[in-house]
């Protein structure tokens, strides 16, 4: 089956450091769906956007790489027979309902990589 990453967007991540189960339920039933229908392989949710530290030629700077009014928050991967399926597994993400975005994007290559000595 063929793998496909879907990157969430929002006006900021619901994984602050002080987070409470109330202000990451509706992620974590999300993930639990995916996860016990068998087609979440992966997940990641991210910290806040003001976390973040940017890197370009030169110079860092705090903050997201693009400063735009939602961010990349979070994203898994799945498996999925094709975009189809793969959207309209895509398309049960609770983000959608609470003003964000997903974008779906079928994965070329990759894994995870296995240090040596573990």
């Amino acid at each position: 089956m063929a793998q496909y990453a879907v990157l969430i967007y929002a006006t900021d991540s619901a994984h602050a450091p002080r987070a409470t189960a109330a202000d990451t339920a509706s992620c974590d039933e999300h993930a639990d769906a995916l996860t016990a229908e068998g087609s979440m392989l992966v997940a990641y949710a991210l910290t806040p956007r003001d976390a973040a530290t940017s890197l370009r030629a030169g110079s860092s700077t705090r903050g997201p790489f693009i400063d735009g009014e939602q961010v990349v928050v979070g994203f898994y991967v799945i498996e999925a027979p094709d975009l189809d399926a793969a959207l309209a597994i895509a398309g049960t993400n609770p983000v959608l309902r609470e003003g964000g975005g997903v974008e779906v994007r079928a994965v070329h290559s990759g894994g995870v990589v296995q240090r040596a000595g573990r």
